[in-house]
């Protein structure tokens, strides 16, 4: 990895850096704004979503890429930058001019739902992000959850450490939560949950997507097979390798694919990732609106030189039409801002409204449940 590269992983794994705070891409051609994160120098400028840069300091943005536009807004807390912005209806550009801070990715989002249902959102997963799941369900404890919803739909993963953590809020003191297995069968580790967090017993209903991936599949993975939550939504991105990063001279550094995951039940999650127990799929769109969550429905197994699964038979490439595409490609779907629209949402909280959450599983899971239980009583 190049310096910069080295370095946005650690920021990734601090969930913190120094800049102004917001989100960009390339629309149009046009660097713009895809939203100010809440609370930042940037926000509190009054920057939004939609607006275009036309200017960092003092260079024109037109043929600038997002990285080079990234390390030029951000710098040392305290230090300014100047951006020059266009906001559709506006007669003209407007100069601002934003001071620099430390800007903290949050990992983790809550709030109550309907009636005694709370809602905890994992963004990424990041050194404290157990932590800050704990703290999240105590204060939706304190307003009266009794069941939960656990969203880890479009979360790219992070810290293998941080999903043995997160596990660790609902599954008793050292039950196997993932283990890795390297190239030699004596090369396998296990992943133990760690019974230094208040452990949850109330009905958890998981999300997760196809934008779910290697730490929120292994959270997804633990749950399911142990029994201890519902899993809502699709089929999730497989990624399930494990990456070991090796810090060299200079600030730069190297990345190895060094193992692969498995649940506690010895599925591998490479390429086919995690099966949803009710398979609920969102809207495809062609175009995002405002305030909704969009990504492209892309898989591991879509991708170039993908490792193999050893556990299963890799799923068929899709057939191809004749413009060469299959047909999820370039395809998006999206999570949808309000609450009412958000089809896999309203199927946790009708699950989790029943009581049981286990006994309106698909006749299939249903036998792999009673078959569970049997097993237990003997």
């Amino acid at each position: 990895m190049s310096e910069r590269a080295f370095k946005e992983i650690n920021m990734d794994i601090k969930g913190e850096f120094q800049g102004v705070g917001i989100q960009i891409g390339i629309k149009n051609q046009q660097l713009t704004v895809i939203s100010p994160i809440e609370d930042t120098p940037a926000d509190r400028a009054g920057i939004a979503a939609g607006d275009k840069i036309l200017k960092i300091n003092d260079e024109w943005t037109k043929d600038m890429s997002i990285e080079d536009a990234v390390d030029r807004m951000r710098g040392p807390k305290n230090t300014q930058v100047r951006l020059l912005i266009h906001r559709e209806g506006w007669d003209k550009p407007k100069d601002f001019t934003i001071t620099r801070d430390v800007i903290k990715v949050q990992s983790v989002k809550s709030r109550m739902l309907d009636g005694d249902i709370g809602y905890v959102k994992i963004i990424q997963f990041q050194g404290k992000t157990a932590q800050d799941v704990d703290k999240a369900m105590k204060k939706l404890e304190e307003k009266g959850m009794k069941r939960m919803v656990l969203d880890m739909r479009n979360n790219p993963g992070g810290l293998l450490d941080s999903s043995v953590d997160v596990s660790s809020l609902f599954l008793p003191k050292d039950k196997l939560v993932v283990y890795i297995q390297g190239r030699a069968k004596e090369d396998r580790k296990d992943f133990l949950a760690v019974g230094n967090l208040d452990v949850r017993e109330y009905p958890v209903v998981v999300l997760v997507n196809t934008g779910s991936a290697s730490a929120s599949e292994i959270v997804a993975g633990a749950l399911q097979d142990s029994k201890r939550a519902v899993i809502i939504g699709t089929q999730t991105f497989g990624k399930g390798s494990v990456q070991t990063v090796f810090p060299l001279d200079g600030n730069t550094g190297m990345r190895l694919t060094t193992a692969k995951y498995y649940t506690p039940s010895g599925r591998s999650i490479q390429n086919v990732g995690i099966a949803p127990d009710i398979e609920v799929k969102l809207p495809k769109i062609k175009e995002v609106k405002d305030g909704d969550a969009a990504h492209l429905i892309i898989r591991e197994k879509d991708l170039e030189r993908h490792l193999k699964n050893d556990t299963v038979k890799e799923p068929d490439a899709k057939p191809k039409d004749g413009m060469g595409k299959g047909e999820d490609e370039f395809v998006m779907e999206a999570v949808p801002k309000d609450d009412k629209d958000d089809i896999q949402l309203q199927k946790a909280i009708e699950l989790l409204k029943t009581g049981d959450i286990f006994k309106n599983l698909p006749p299939k899971q249903q036998a792999a449940e009673s078959a569970a239980k049997s097993e237990k009583a003997k």
